[in-house]
């Protein structure tokens, strides 16, 4: 079927809906009404795609982060997964997960470093070994260094993690497949720190 444009109106007008108000721009190939990303059919939101809850965007592109829980031998106690683009501070609550060990010190980067994080720590018995930023007002002029030093322990650990092929280039999509992938990893790395003959 072929329709005949009115005169004076434009061939755009026909294949929308004659009754909205048309806006008068350059023509071109492009017949949409609205010329920028939307939902398909009509949808409220994009949503996304269900059990990609630890695939965030960051300054790489998409990735993972894997926050540890691990002793003072570098041997993994429990761990949990985000989204690349989330923040590490929220997450120090990390000290209750896994099982039930009262632990001394509190090791962590300066993705940890708050006044509310060290106050929660010291609140549970711990004492916080977080390294202060840059930019911070009034620090301490004390930093554990020689307690901080220790957790190059974790460094290693992780970086027994990367060995698993499957785990550093996420070969895995959704959040629930490399949650597994993982905690199989760190049980490898848990039976060969037992079994060493």
């Amino acid at each position: 079927m072929v329709l005949a444009a009115a005169p004076g109106r434009r061939v755009r007008a026909v294949l929308r809906n004659a009754g909205l108000a048309q806006p008068h721009r350059a023509s071109g190939p492009d017949v949409r009404f609205y010329r920028g990303a939307c939902p398909r059919l009509r949808r409220r939101g994009k949503g996304g795609q269900p059990g990609h809850a630890a695939l965030g965007r960051s300054r790489g592109g998409f990735s993972t982060e894997i926050h540890l829980k691990s002793g003072f031998e570098g041997l993994p106690i429990t761990f949990h997964l985000t989204g690349g683009e989330a923040s590490d501070s929220p997450l120090f609550k990390l000290l209750d997960l896994g099982p039930d060990v009262k632990p001394r010190a509190a090791l962590a980067d300066k993705g940890y470093d708050a006044k509310a994080n060290r106050v929660l720590a010291r609140a549970r018995g711990i004492a916080p070994a977080i390294p202060f930023k840059s930019n911070e007002k009034d620090r301490p002029a004390f930093f554990p260094k020689v307690l901080y030093k220790c957790r190059v322990r974790i460094e290693q650990c992780f970086g027994k993690l990367k060995r698993f092929k499957r785990v550093a280039p996420r070969c895995e999509k959704t959040e629930r497949s490399f949650t597994a992938i993982v905690a199989l990893a760190f049980s490898f790395i848990l039976i060969k720190s037992v079994h060493t003959a």
